[in-house]
């Protein structure tokens, strides 16, 4: 019997002379000291239901897109209330997020402007793509 053809055996849980307990079976291409990583698994976070969950979901730059880092603390994130016609609020809000890059830059006024006149919540308003 051939080394190949033992790596199922072991992989089945016998164990070698020593009585340790066998490592999983290598990819049959890569040499026996390469782990495969196909064969690991993940730590997955469940809840009571079984849905699996995560505990930290990173916010995304309303303006860039580009995902806001648990230590950018120059990031912030403003909610605007919807109103009806008569101007009362009715319960429902609008949340943008803003990095801190775009913070730095000086962009952030310009950025909301454009992602509320996008959304409906204001109109008219200059932007730097509108020729005079």
């Amino acid at each position: 019997m051939t080394h190949r053809n033992r790596l199922p055996e072991i992989a089945a849980g016998q164990k070698f002379d020593n009585d340790r307990p066998a490592q999983p079976a290598a990819h049959p291409r890569l040499s026996p000291f390469v782990v495969d990583l196909r064969q690991q698994t993940t730590a997955k976070m469940e809840n009571e239901k079984g849905d699996i969950v995560d505990l930290y979901v990173p916010r995304k730059c309303s303006a860039t897109n580009r995902i806001i880092k648990a230590n950018d603390h120059a990031s912030v994130q403003i909610s605007i209330g919807k109103v009806d016609e008569n101007g009362r609020y009715t319960g429902e809000n609008q949340s943008y997020a803003l990095c801190g890059f775009i913070r730095a830059r000086g962009e952030s006024d310009d950025s909301l402007n454009r992602l509320t006149q996008r959304d409906g919540y204001i109109r008219n308003v200059w932007t730097a793509s509108r020729q005079r």
